[in-house]
């Protein structure tokens, strides 16, 4: 009880501490709907990385992570790894489109692109998907994590599924009091502190895990790793895998792409960018730090398998085994604090992001074109708050699901990933595409998607034998298709231009591109180090091939950074001048038309 005791002070301690210090940082600064949804338009390049990261990380990965490493192997790092070629794009391509117009949703910029029909359509999925299945989901997985980790029904003598009501509504008060009350900027602050903490633990973990391994000795744990079961340590997954190495090139790209570049709850943090280049920088570096999520995330649950053999039940309790066993219990707290905070994040900028869509996107879009920023704020408090009571009552109704958390929430979302990115990406890349176009992908999506996953098995017997990652994959060149084959045949009558807004400086970062280079070049190391060459060598360490592909990478990365620092930066930089310059100019002319009219 006194461990306990000192756990929940400590906790408490440090959530104090950020709570705090957001406190002071956002004093007076929410009074303005860009001080509130944006953050003011000031967030730099640091503070948008760390949200982003601890926005994206929580304890579901955390723990559902470990427990498929800890079951199978690294093949599900994909979802981690790979997301950098997702932040590239949104960095160099989507951001300048975004902060160029000045939008504060993504369903704004739909609206600008097609009509405000499309706007409601997304908004409509976007709400759906946020209120009855990502926000409780989050919720129920951080009081699972919490119960998992430190036995709260045991020590306090109440049942499993009262331990869940009550770590639900104590977790979603706390959440939904930095969303509400302190807006983007208090949620940004609170992320990326808890971001720097969660980092450090969370990379403490498996140092500590491969010093018992090793019987004391670091080195002697990374050698039993690779030597003993070095399957384990495989990322290239096989068909029979849960990720197959060819999802990487199919649905995943597509998947990750609108997770990274048109996900609300992820993009309004760099919506919120002092400028492009900070903008740029978050996002990058975003990139970065997820090359690390497989030492946080995966490792323990390697680790986790060598310690206990294989006969963990369930699976996901990989993770809290090691951390209940190894680590310190001075550390248990910051743990704990750190935890809750990854919690905190995905909810409270959930429920952030869905509040600034309805206060843009459904308030003053369709109920009060004039409404004051004062009315905005109250209005998306009142909403947000709403919401937050709702998700409170549907969360632990998860424990109900028959297939687990993890599937629920690969599963749901689907119903909006796809035709969401589909529409962003033919809307930036053509200029005739009506929106009628973009309403049928929707429609055709929501009802081929339950029928591909759950109709045909369900009323006819039938299992589609393919991945739903590739199924992913046809339905958005299917979809594609479509909105291409409605733009030939009732094309816009005139060609769709972007006209610019920006309220911050667009000169891109000058190391966006020798940076990008740079990244990509990890990525690939990452799948070197994690494959049958590398750790996953059954033969000793590595194989005799590893030592060459990596000395080829480097020389091949040499070349390409060179050359992007050379000549790709300066035509990058002139094309995005070229373009908002060129948007300005019609801006101005069609600002002045208005005027003579």
């Amino acid at each position: 009880m006194n461990s306990l005791v000192f756990t929940i002070i400590s906790c408490l301690f440090f959530m104090g501490l950020i709570a705090v210090y957001s406190y002071i940082k956002t004093k007076n600064q929410v009074n303005s709907s860009d001080g509130y949804f944006l953050a003011g338009r000031g967030l730099t390049g640091g503070f948008i990385a760390g949200s982003l990261l601890l926005t994206n990380l929580s304890a579901e990965q955390l723990i559902g992570l470990n427990g498929q490493a800890y079951s199978a192997n690294m093949s599900n790092m994909a979802w981690e790894v790979t997301a950098g070629f997702s932040v590239i794009i949104l960095a160099l391509v989507l951001l300048p489109r975004y902060l160029g117009g000045a939008f504060s949703t993504l369903p704004g910029f739909l609206s600008s692109r097609f009509d405000d029909g499309v706007r409601r359509y997304v908004v409509v999925l976007f709400m759906l998907g946020y209120g009855l299945v990502t926000i409780p989901s989050v919720l129920y997985s951080g009081a699972i994590a919490v119960l998992q980790l430190f036995d709260l029904p045991g020590l306090m003598g109440i049942s499993i599924d009262q331990a869940v009501w009550i770590m639900v509504w104590m977790i979603g008060l706390i959440g939904a009091a930095y969303a509400i009350f302190g807006g983007l900027k208090a949620v940004a602050i609170s992320d990326t502190l808890n971001g720097i903490g969660l980092l450090l633990i969370g990379l403490t973990v498996p140092v500590i895990g491969l010093i018992s391994l090793g019987s004391g000795n670091f080195l002697d744990g990374i050698y039993t790793i690779t030597t003993t079961n070095p399957e384990k340590l495989n990322a290239v997954g096989s068909r029979d895998d849960a990720i197959p190495f060819g999802t990487i090139f199919t649905g995943m790209i597509f998947m990750n792409l609108f997770y990274w570049g048109t996900n609300q709850y992820v993009i309004q943090r760099t919506l919120g960018a002092k400028s492009l280049a900070e903008g740029q920088k978050g996002a990058l570096l975003t990139g970065f730090y997820k090359l690390l999520v497989p030492l946080l995330m995966m490792i323990p649950g390697v680790i986790a398998f060598h310690l206990y053999g294989g006969e963990l039940d369930p699976i996901d309790l990989a993770y809290p085994t090691i951390v209940a066993n190894l680590l310190p219990g001075f550390l248990s707290g910051f743990f704990l604090a750190m935890l809750l905070g990854a919690v905190f994040s995905s909810f409270n900028s959930l429920l952030n992001s869905a509040s600034t869509m309805f206060a843009y996107d459904i308030y003053k879009a369709g109920i009060n074109p004039q409404a004051t920023d004062t009315q905005m704020i109250r209005v998306s408090k009142w909403f947000g708050t709403i919401l937050a009571l709702m998700s409170f009552f549907v969360a632990p109704m998860l424990m109900n699901a028959p297939d687990g958390l993890w599937n629920i929430i690969r599963e749901f979302t689907g119903f909006f990933n796809i035709p969401i990115i589909t529409i962003v990406l033919v809307g930036i890349f053509t200029k005739r595409v009506p929106a009628v176009g973009a309403k049928i992908v929707i429609i055709f999506h929501v009802i081929s998607y339950y029928f591909l996953i759950w109709g045909l098995p369900t009323f006819f017997g039938v299992e589609i034998p393919i991945s739903f990652v590739h199924i992913s994959a046809v339905l958005f060149v299917i979809e594609t298709g479509i909105m291409l084959t409605a733009g030939r045949i009732r094309p816009l009558e005139k060609e769709h231009h972007f006209y610019a807004n920006a309220k911050v400086d667009m000169t891109p970062w000058k190391y966006s591109l020798p940076v990008t280079v740079i990244l990509f070049s990890l990525i690939i190391l990452a799948y070197l180090v994690f494959s049958p060459i590398g750790a996953a060598y059954a033969g000793g360490v590595v194989s005799g091939w590893f030592f060459p592909a990596v000395g080829a990478l480097l020389l091949l990365t040499a070349v390409f950074y060179v050359k992007a620092l050379q000549s790709w930066r300066d035509k990058y930089e002139h094309f995005v001048h070229t373009t908002h310059e060129e948007a300005v100019q019609r801006t101005l002319e069609r600002e002045r038309d208005e005027n003579l009219g």
